[in-house]
């Protein structure tokens, strides 16, 4: 399975969250707030039962129930700090930074949903949003500083730009990063890792950093994604070990044999 088959299968499994007993426009704004989620926000009324909760269903099956009080932004229960703010900080999803030993800062808006999904949806993020995000699992690599990471970059114009953040990476001693770009702009010149040049289309299409947790399976983090236009893309990022795992075994079973040579080509 390729990693637009990849995509197109977590895509596929769309799950649904059913708010019972609650103001029509709180179900408004769960929608707008996972709007960029593969989730779809439903509602309905009981004649009995507790005012304002959330069902959460995968393929027609209970995941877990939450109070719509844990859903929403600005709520105590989400995790604000004095002033609005989330604990998070930078992140103005509402999301926390991640500490790369498992634990976070603060908690995340939608948590208790989106823990309950190994695979999260997300749709017509930027270029800007995508880095955002990649940042996030370099950090954890950075900061366990052990195992594999494996970061595609869709060109090589791309990779030059990113040259800098991955000689650093890279020199992490027992860290051994990979980088994947299709064959457009001229090849850097790298020293502390391994470039692979992969003349296909989805390394072109798609964009994509792994994380094998160096070992520890609560550490194992991925996103991909696919540019279905220009500077949109459309993609999950996963915790999943199973997940994290194929995809790292993909990228080195397809393309491991791509290394850079000294005239900038792919190896045969």
């Amino acid at each position: 399975m390729s990693l637009i088959e990849l995509i197109a299968g977590v895509e596929a499994h769309e799950a649904t969250l059913t708010v019972f007993n609650a103001d029509p426009e709180i179900t408004d704004e769960l929608r707008a707030h996972f709007a960029d989620r593969n989730i779809r926000v439903a509602e309905d009324q009981t004649a009995a039962g507790p005012e304002g909760f959330a069902v959460l269903a995968r393929d027609g099956e209970f995941v877990t129930a939450v109070p719509v009080g844990e859903l929403l932004p600005g709520s105590d229960e989400a995790g604000t700090a004095e002033g609005g703010e989330t604990e998070a900080g930078a992140r103005g999803d509402g999301e926390t930074a991640d500490r790369g030993d498992g634990e976070t800062v603060g908690q995340r808006v939608g948590g208790p949903v989106l823990d309950h999904l190994d695979e999260t949806m997300f749709t017509s993020y930027s270029r800007a949003d995508m880095v955002a995000a990649s940042r996030e699992i370099e950090d954890r690599a950075w900061r366990v500083g052990d195992g594999e990471l494996h970061a595609g970059f869709q060109t090589l114009d791309v990779l030059t730009g990113e040259m800098d953040t991955y000689d650093i990476l890279g020199g992490k001693d027992r860290l051994d990063v990979h980088a994947y770009a299709a064959d457009e702009g001229e090849a850097p010149d790298v020293e502390h890792y391994t470039v692979h040049v992969g003349e296909t289309a989805e390394i072109r299409e798609t964009w994509f950093v792994a994380y094998d947790g160096g070992g520890y399976d609560d550490a194992k983090c991925a996103l991909l994604a696919e540019e279905r236009a220009p500077g949109e893309f459309y993609g999950f990022w996963s915790y999943d070990p199973e997940t994290v795992d194929y995809i790292i075994d993909y990228l080195t079973d397809r393309y491991g044999g791509s290394e850079q040579t000294d005239d900038g080509g792919a190896t045969v």
